[in-house]
């Protein structure tokens, strides 16, 4: 072999570098520390990719239920009765991008049930924004949206909350009395209102914090029932991109008129989703220093192969081997335990969190208990979105570090004396 002739990163520097790292520890090789290697990256990977997409889909699964729930902007205070928000919710509506402009009344309640009694916050809205609220509508568990709105001041059918349905007892067709702290007023001042409805069915949102609290009733009810007379809490708004919610909000103000106050989700949220974006931030911090930590064990490795390989590094330099073809062997040596372990941790997190709920089911079935009870948090399955770009994140960190690792050493055996290496053989 003459210098120069094998071409950077070839078929004769591959196959090198594969018999060392291949090798048994009787002929010098580390094939066990390799292995513990390639298992540190590709656990280190899977979990990262594994935690990074249930925080995504937990962020994305809440905010698409709360936002459904709740709307995206909120106009509050001036014209809240009569023609005058008649007019402002006409003009609201041929906004661009907004679908859904709902009057609303909420307020907070005790619910008396079968002995049972909580508070509950009631939501007056009408039956048309009702049925639009498809987070609602199209989850009802028991009974049904039939003759909701129907009736003098709305009628006294009620939507109720599952869970809540549950601790009080009742279920649709049973009647359940809330007793309002404000109700009509009178010659004494505001007194408790207290009335019997009807329970005509139960939804579930999927988010177990409003199915514990919140009851919908007809609008024209809850004016009366609250004591609002004509006027509504607030106005609620839908949009198509619930993003575009900044952007739209003074168009908002100026369709809404003067001595109006409009907020929207990211500012009534605000704490809650800065929290989620910091704890986000923080924990895939966490996780790849564990996956550099995990790429460190290559040098460890490496470095015992190159003083195990010292004579065969001298015999190559002697037969021409410049030392960029031992940086390159040892190079590949090293990257490449990182590159196999980081597709293997990306194989396995991507089929774990493709079958997360077949893997939930499976372990709640063996252990008999459930791991992710929707008692504790808001949600009732583990949910798991996996975002490519951040996976390619993942890999590009995991394979940067496993090459930074394996550079020192690689450059410690090119620099070998082959007169020293061969001096005591």
């Amino acid at each position: 072999m003459s210098r120069g002739t094998a071409p950077p990163f070839g078929q004769w520097e591959r196959s090198v570098a594969g018999r060392y790292l291949r090798a048994k520890r009787s002929q010098g090789g580390v094939a066990l520390i390799s292995l513990i290697s390639f298992i540190g990256i590709m656990l280190a990977v899977m979990v990262l990719i594994i935690v990074m997409s249930v925080m995504n889909g937990f962020r994305s699964e809440l905010m698409s239920r709360m936002l459904g729930f709740n709307g995206h902007v909120f106009v509050s205070g001036g014209a809240m009765v009569g023609p005058e928000r008649t007019a402002m919710i006409q003009r609201l509506d041929q906004l661009p991008g907004v679908v859904q402009v709902a009057p609303v009344i909420e307020a907070q309640a005790l619910a008396l049930g079968q002995g049972q009694i909580t508070g509950a916050i009631v939501r007056g809205i009408g039956p048309k924004d009702l049925r639009a609220t498809k987070l609602i509508s199209d989850n009802i568990t028991r009974g049904s949206l039939d003759g909701f709105g129907e009736g003098d001041y709305g009628g006294d059918l009620i939507l109720v909350g599952e869970r809540l349905a549950q601790s009080l007892g009742v279920q649709p067709g049973d009647p359940l009395t809330l007793i309002s702290p404000t109700g009509g007023a009178t010659a004494f001042g505001s007194t408790p209102q207290r009335k019997a409805y009807t329970v005509g069915g139960t939804f579930t949102s999927g988010v177990s914090e409003y199915d514990q609290a919140f009851i919908y009733m007809p609008l024209s009810q809850a004016q009366l029932f609250f004591g609002r007379g004509d006027g509504v809490d607030f106005v609620e708004m839908k949009l198509l991109n619930p993003d575009r919610a900044i952007e739209l909000k003074p168009a908002v103000v100026q369709a809404a008129g003067p001595a109006t106050v409009v907020t929207d989700w990211t500012e009534k949220n605000a704490s809650y989703w800065n929290a989620l974006k910091v704890e986000r931030n923080v924990m895939r911090l966490i996780l790849m220093l564990v996956v550099a930590i995990a790429a460190m064990n290559i040098i460890s490795g490496l470095i015992m192969l190159v003083k195990n390989k010292g004579r065969d590094i001298a015999i190559l330099r002697t037969m021409g081997a410049g030392q960029g073809s031992i940086l390159r062997i040892f190079f590949m040596a090293g990257a490449s335990v990182g590159v196999l372990g980081s597709l293997a941790g990306f194989a396995l997190g991507v089929l774990f969190c493709t079958f997360i709920d077949e893997i939930q089911q499976a372990v709640e079935w063996a252990t008999g208990t459930a791991v992710f009870s929707s008692d504790i948090y808001f949600l009732s399955r583990i949910p798991a979105k996996i975002d490519w770009q951040e996976v390619v994140l993942i890999l590009s960190w995991a394979v940067g570090m496993s090459f930074v690792a394996t550079i020192l050493p690689a450059l410690r055996a090119s620099r070998i004396d082959p007169v020293e290496a061969l001096r005591y053989e």
